[in-house]
């Protein structure tokens, strides 16, 4: 079977699950319903693709693909659109956002590519601003970088990493000064400049943001388990434990892991 064959040969089966007869639960699913599941398979393909699980992976692009046709599938019934529209609209979406590739525009490298697409795409959408289409919802680490992404294609941003490093000293000592006044309001507002001014330092080297956290937070917990390994071991509750015995045990299994 070739790959459209076997495209069409899910389209089948979902319409067939959500047909009378069907499956009941899929039979009862709406656009809406549909989307913490969604949610949830997409957070699910980003920790294969950190595990390095690439048998996860493909297992998780299939549960998106099929989130896809079932919302399609769903817009069909409810003669909202057909597939066919889903896929003529990416596949003509993305010649006209390649200009560089379907038509006479240049691109010299990958920054240039986007700030095609980018272009391109505010022009269709009609926007007025270039900030505009960024999700409010999306995760804040991940919109401050888009955001920032988005102004430096239109030439607002820094040519040397030299500017970001001043701006994060400027904004961790106004965080110090915020501290001072005893304001929380003040305070909120500075860590969140100092936070936005580490992303774009993050953003300049391209490497996202969330993903570095995200690293993080497991590092974190694989240290703090280790301490709490080690502490019932001596069967001893870590609630006994100081600051510094915890911290000795942190340091060593940082240094064996250096």
């Amino acid at each position: 079977m070739t790959v459209g064959e076997k495209f069409e040969k899910l389209v089948k089966i979902v319409a067939r699950l959500r047909a009378p007869g069907g499956c009941p639960w899929d039979q009862e699913q709406t656009h809406a319903s549909l989307l913490p599941y969604f949610l949830e398979e997409a957070y699910e393909v980003i920790e294969a693709v950190d595990d390095k699980d690439w048998n996860a992976l493909r297992e998780e692009l299939g549960d998106i693909i099929l989130h896809m046709v079932f919302q399609a599938d769903i817009a069909r019934q409810e003669d909202e659109f057909e597939m066919g529209a889903v896929l003529d609209g990416i596949a003509d979406k993305m010649i006209r956002r390649h200009p560089h590739v379907f038509g006479d525009q240049a691109a010299e490298a990958a920054f240039h590519a986007k700030q095609n697409w980018e272009t391109t795409k505010h022009k269709e959408k009609k926007r007025t601003s270039r900030l505009d289409g960024v999700p409010v919802s999306l995760p804040a680490l991940i919109r401050a970088q888009r955001l920032q992404e988005k102004a430096s294609y239109v030439g607002f941003d820094w040519d040397q990493v030299e500017g970001i490093w001043d701006k994060i000293h400027e904004e961790l000592e106004e965080v110090r000064q915020a501290e001072s006044t005893d304001i929380r309001e003040h305070l909120e507002e500075e860590i969140g400049d100092l936070l936005f001014a580490v992303v774009n330092l993050a953003r300049f080297y391209k490497i996202p943001a969330e993903d570095t956290l995200r690293k993080a937070n497991h590092k974190f917990t694989e240290r703090f388990r280790l301490i709490e390994e080690e502490f019932k071991r001596q069967g001893k509750p870590i609630e006994e434990a100081t600051l510094a015995e915890m911290d000795a045990i942190w340091e060593g299994n940082k240094a064996e892991n250096n």
